[in-house]
């Protein structure tokens, strides 16, 4: 497969994920980060640093937004729940395995 069809489907697949995201509002950051160790955050601070890296101008918010399909904060008053104490201690116990943003990972 050569790099241009490569990277075509990849744009796909991440296109993909991010409308089924934005579909399913019902699940958590928190789930997919306790079950996953990445979320819609995630994905949009990977999207930013790929800008970045390319020196394309995108702010962190335009980031978010291209990822939840809508300001942050208006995503979090329409859809986010309060983390449960079982999920903000999964959370922290899982922080080992949380994705790296730019090659770094979370701080613990």
């Amino acid at each position: 497969m050569d790099e241009k069809t490569r990277t075509e489907l990849e744009a796909a697949a991440f296109r993909g994920l991010v409308a089924h995201l934005q579909k399913r509002t019902d699940v958590q950051n928190i789930d997919l980060m306790n079950l996953a160790g990445f979320c819609r955050n995630c994905l949009s601070k990977w999207y930013a640093a790929a800008a970045r890296e390319r020196n394309v101008p995108l702010t962190d918010e335009e980031a978010r937004i291209a990822v939840y399909g809508m300001p942050y904060s208006e995503w979090k008053a329409k859809h986010q729940k309060d983390a449960t104490p079982e999920q903000q201690k999964t959370f922290e116990d899982t922080k080992p395995l949380h994705a790296e943003i730019s090659g770094h990972m979370p701080k613990k």
